[in-house]
């Protein structure tokens, strides 16, 4: 349980300066999509990018589930929390999501760490194309699939649990439609690295707190993944003031100036206030 007076003190510190924030799956949870590592939540192994590339089999049992799961989470829509993340406009927005619901809040600047599950590449000719329109082609390539497996569970990057092999064997995986070759959704798998540029540019917002007396805001991260914690880890090693708020602890949590074991939504929505942060105008609606 947070403090009253340490939740105060917290928003105190946020009301006032720069921020740059990372959230993760934590903040995506009051949308419908469960987070990896919450209280309750059972330990699960995603496909690392070796497996995905070893061999069609291993294609095949990714897609069958991620065509699934991707059918749902395509519709979750924004929640207060990213709405109010939104109009708060910090000065770069670095998230470990691939749902894409900052961008359809309205959020203005945003570094998609880990890329998007709304576009597909392809591993032969490096084309990037639309999930829609691959869902869509999968869709009529296998028919019936969805409808015979609806009680599935969702996963956070876009899977199901789903552990009927003789469903997965006879599922059809399209090609590319440029070239027939191999495709993977645009997003960064276990076992590959995040772009440097990406990385570079999250470093550089970072860095530029301490000169200006910002902060930075972790919102719904573990920070289990060194794709986030080498954030707050820079900061900390800057002297710039970090807060994290996440359910349950976190590897941040003895370099967070607070540590606050509330909703995301609720800081955020609090935050948004005291900063007197107005709704984005054209936020986009859901697809």
């Amino acid at each position: 349980m947070t403090a009253p007076d340490e939740y105060a003190a917290a928003l105190d510190l946020l009301a006032d300066g720069p921020l740059v924030v990372l959230t993760g799956a934590g903040l995506s949870t009051d949308s419908g999509i469960p987070d990896y590592r919450g209280p309750g939540r059972p330990p699960r192994a995603p496909m690392l990018y070796g497996e995905f590339v070893s061999g069609p089999a291993a294609r095949q049992r990714y897609w069958a589930r991620s065509h699934l799961g991707w059918g749902r989470m395509r519709h979750a829509e924004p929640n207060p929390g990213h709405r109010a993340l939104a109009a708060l406009d910090p000065g770069l927005l670095i998230t470990q999501n691939v749902d894409g619901l900052h961008e359809r809040a309205g959020q203005r600047s945003v570094v998609a760490l880990h890329g998007r599950i709304a576009e597909v590449v392809c591993l032969e000719c490096r084309a990037v194309s639309s999930r829609a329109v691959l869902h869509d082609r999968m869709t009529a390539a296998n028919p019936g699939f969805t409808e015979r497996h609806a009680a599935v569970a969702v996963n956070p990057d876009g899977d199901v649990e789903l552990d009927d092999a003789e469903a997965v064997a006879g599922f059809v995986v399209p090609g590319c439609d440029e070239c027939d070759g191999v495709l993977k959704p645009h997003v960064v798998f276990f076992g590959e690295n995040v772009p440097a540029d990406r990385v570079e540019r999250c470093y550089d917002a970072v860095d530029g707190l301490a000169a200006t007396g910002g902060t930075l805001l972790v919102a719904g991260s573990s920070l289990t993944v060194m794709s986030g914690l080498r954030f707050v880890r820079r900061a900390a090693k800057a002297g710039t003031p970090v807060v994290v708020v996440n359910r349950g602890a976190t590897r941040g949590d003895d370099l967070a100036t607070y540590k606050l074991d509330v909703g995301c939504s609720e800081l955020l929505s609090d935050l948004a206030g005291r900063r007197g942060a107005a709704a984005v105008p054209g936020a986009r609606p859901p697809r």
